[in-house]
C-alpha cells in the first residue's frame, strides 16, 4: 500500500508497476547563496563623519552623495541631525545651478522627455541631476521608484545622476527634502537640476517654489488644450512643451500649440516680465529639444538682467524657512505624548457629536500650549 503522506514516494515506484521507476527530486535550494547571505549579514556599513560626507560630496563622490540624500529622506531623529549638519556645510557651495521644474499629467511623456532633454544637456558638457518625486500608494505607502527604469540611457550617463524619492503621502515633507537634496547635488558640482513632479494634486505648487524655470509638458488630443489642466498651472508655467509631436500626431500638436499660445495671451504678465513660450517637441525623435533649452537660457538671462532671478531665489529661501517652521511645529504637536493619548478620545467625541471639530481642536491646542509652558519652566 502506498503511503500518500510520503511526499518523496512516487506511486510509479510501487511493486505493482513493473516498467516504471522515478527518482526522488532534490530539495529546493535557498533563493540566496547562504555564503553570500552570511557575508552580507556580517558586513558592517562604513560609518562616515559629517566631514567625510561633506568632503565626499564636494569631491563628486556619487556613493556618498546618495548616502547623504538617504539621511535627508530618513525619518529618524539621529539621521536628520547629521543631515542638517551636512546641508549647513554644503550650503556655501550651492546655488550655482539652473533649477528646472517639470510637470504634466501622467502619460504626457515626462520621463521620456527628461531622458531626451538630459542627453542633450550632458552632450553640451553640463552635469545633470534629476530629482523625481515618485507617486506612492496612499494605502501601502509603497512606491515603485521606476524613473531609472524608464530613463535607461540617462541612468548610465556618467554626467547624470537620477534620484527618485517616494511622495509617501506627505507632499510637504518630500518637497522640503527634495529642496535639501537639491542643495547637496549643487554642492556635488551639478550645474543643471531637473525636478519632476508626480503631475497630480498640489505637487506643482511645491516644486514651483524651489525652481528657477517651470516647464509644463502637454500632449495634443487629450481634451484639455484650452483649459490646460488647471488655470493655476498655466499661470505658473514659464514655457509649455507640446510633447509627442511626431508621426500622425504632428497636425494635432501644431493645432494645440496655437491654442495654447492664444490662451496665454489672456493671462497677465508675470512679475518676471517674461512672456511664456509654447513649443512642440518629440522626445522619441529628439526634435525641438534644443529650442526648449534655448528658451530656458533666454529666460535665465532675461531674469538675471532685470534682477528677478535673485529676488525670486530670496523669496523661495524665506518661503522654505516658514514651511520648515510649520512642519516642525506640526510634528512636535503630534509627537507630544499627552496629545497622542488624548486624540483617540477626542476623535470619538467628534464622531458621536458630543463635541464639535473646532472645540476639539482648540482644546487639544490649549493642552499642547500648557505642556510647552511646563517644559519651559
Amino acid at each position: 500500500m502506498v503511503d500518500k503522506k510520503d511526499n518523496n514516494h512516487h506511486i510509479e515506484n510501487d511493486s505493482s508497476f513493473k516498467a516504471l521507476k522515478v527518482n526522488s527530486g532534490i530539495s529546493r535550494p535557498p533563493s540566496i547563496n547562504p555564503n553570500i547571505a552570511a557575508r552580507l549579514k556580517n558586513r558592517k556599513r562604513k560609518k562616515y563623519s559629517v566631514d567625510d560626507y561633506v568632503k565626499g560630496i564636494l569631491d563628486g563622490d556619487m556613493t556618498i552623495l546618495s548616502q547623504a540624500i538617504t539621511l535627508v529622506e530618513s525619518a529618524k531623529f539621529e539621521h536628520q541631525k547629521v543631515a542638517q549638519e551636512i546641508i549647513e556645510c554644503c550650503l556655501p557651495h550651492s546655488g550655482k545651478s539652473t533649477r528646472i521644474g517639470i510637470t504634466g499629467v501622467p502619460g504626457a511623456g515626462k520621463s521620456t522627455f527628461i531622458e531626451a532633454f538630459g542627453k542633450h544637456v550632458t552632450g553640451m558638457g553640463h552635469k545633470l541631476a534629476v530629482l523625481a518625486i515618485d507617486p506612492s500608494s496612499e494605502r501601502t505607502k509603497g512606491s515603485i521608484l521606476g524613473d531609472k527604469t524608464r530613463m535607461e540611457e540617462l541612468a548610465v550617463d556618467p554626467h547624470a545622476y537620477i534620484r527618485p524619492s517616494p511622495s509617501a503621502g506627505s507632499l510637504g515633507g518630500v518637497a522640503r527634502k527634495t529642496r535639501e537634496s537639491l542643495i547637496l547635488c549643487e554642492a556635488a558640482g551639478f550645474d543643471t537640476i531637473l525636478i519632476e513632479t508626480v503631475g497630480v494634486g498640489q505637487s506643482e505648487t511645491a516644486v514651483h517654489s524651489m525652481v528657477d524655470f517651470f516647464l509644463l509638458i502637454q500632449i495634443a488630443g487629450a481634451g484639455d488644450e484650452l483649459q490646460g489642466i488647471k488655470r493655476g498651472i498655466m499661470e505658473m508655467a514659464d514655457a509649455i512643451a507640446i510633447n509627442k509631436c511626431d508621426g500622425s500626431n504632428i497636425t494635432k500638436a501644431k493645432l494645440a500649440r496655437v491654442q495654447f499660445e492664444n490662451a496665454l495671451h489672456l493671462f497677465p504678465l508675470s512679475p518676471s516680465k517674461w512672456s511664456p513660450k509654447v513649443m512642440s517637441c518629440s522626445s522619441i525623435e529628439g526634435t525641438g529639444i534644443d529650442e526648449i533649452w534655448d528658451a530656458i537660457m533666454d529666460y535665465c538671462k532675461h531674469t538675471k538682467d532685470n534682477n528677478y532671478f535673485e529676488v525670486r531665489r530670496s523669496e523661495q529661501a524665506k518661503y522654505w524657512m516658514y514651511e520648515t517652521v510649520n512642519e516642525q511645529l506640526r510634528d512636535n504637536f503630534y509627537h507630544n505624548n499627552k496629545i497622542k493619548g488624548m486624540i483617540p478620545d477626542f476623535e470619538n467625541k467628534v464622531l458621536s457629536d458630543e463635541m464639535s471639530s473646532f472645540i476639539a481642536a482648540y482644546k487639544l491646542l490649549n493642552t499642547y500650549y500648557d505642556e510647552v509652558k511646563k517644559g519651559d519652566e
